[in-house]
């Protein structure tokens, strides 16, 4: 059986990371699931100990959420129309008690395609602080998930928050996600949607991830261009501007369908955005 570590200061954790390998914890709700009727044979560091990691703050050039804040206080925090989508979606993952403890920061590093926090995090333009032993560094969201279960983390490295910019503009936001039932579902196809709007009610700027329908999400960047300068019409959107996707035939849907479900989802966030 595996050591188990909870320090209560980030320096004490990455000097643990920075001894050997060891599972980064923190809500648990991926880890412990995976590992029913067994102790865990791992050497874990859990950081929810770690006042440094804790909460969501407002600074004048964004927001940082810090690395253990839970999905709970995503939903409870005064945020601005800028965090719809996120709120939605923190909405959907699993059910209350999952809410209250798995994290947004766990949920992208876990990097599944499915994972409902990632198209939010590219449609706000979100990148992510880390931190080692050797010092910190910073990487955008689309940078950071490399693929199905893959980041850009190093095994000596902690994600100590996620930083969300202030738009220039206030701004609105959408999440849609299409499972086989409402709710305590994986999605089949996810879309998010971020846009500021001019005076005269056109898109100023827009930028809209789709999820579950690539190894990783993706935006959609002749979309987002195409968008700008109009009004949020969902016939502008076409099937040309979902390129960027390369859905899976899997036991939730076929690729076929989820590219459809797709650009219908898609459509929807255009015009819900209005």
């Amino acid at each position: 059986m595996g050591r188990y570590l909870r320090p209560s200061t980030l320096p004490e954790a990455l000097a643990a990371l920075a001894a050997g390998p060891r599972i980064v914890l923190a809500g648990g709700t991926d880890y412990y699931p995976a590992r029913v009727n067994r102790p865990p044979e791992d050497e874990i560091v859990d950081i929810t100990a770690i006042p440094a990691l804790r909460g969501i703050e407002e600074r004048r050039e964004g927001w940082r959420i810090g690395a253990t804040c839970t999905w709970s206080e995503i939903i409870a925090a005064p945020l601005p129309p800028l965090f719809d989508g996120l709120k939605a979606a923190a909405r959907e993952v699993g059910g209350v008690q999952i809410q209250n403890t798995g994290t947004l920061a766990g949920n992208l590093c876990n990097a599944s395609p499915a994972a409902d926090g990632v198209p939010n995090l590219l449609a706000l333009d979100a990148r992510v602080e880390l931190a080692s032993a050797l010092g910190e560094r910073a990487l955008p969201v689309a940078e950071f998930v490399l693929g199905n279960r893959r980041t850009a983390r190093r095994p000596d490295e902690i994600v100590t928050a996620i930083v969300v910019p202030r738009p220039a503009r206030a701004a609105r936001s959408v999440f849609l996600k299409l499972g086989a039932r409402r709710y305590l579902v994986i999605s089949i196809v996810m879309v998010a949607a971020v846009a500021t709007f001019a005076e005269d009610g056109t898109i100023e700027a827009a930028r809209i991830a789709v999820g579950a329908c690539s190894s990783a999400a993706v935006r959609l960047p002749a979309l987002e261009a195409a968008l700008a300068g109009r009004r949020p019409v969902p016939s502008l959107v076409v099937e040309e501007h979902l390129a960027p996707l390369a859905p899976i035939d899997d036991v939730r849907g076929s690729a076929a369908y989820r590219r459809d479900a797709a650009l219908t989802l898609v459509r929807r966030a255009v015009e819900t955005l209005a």
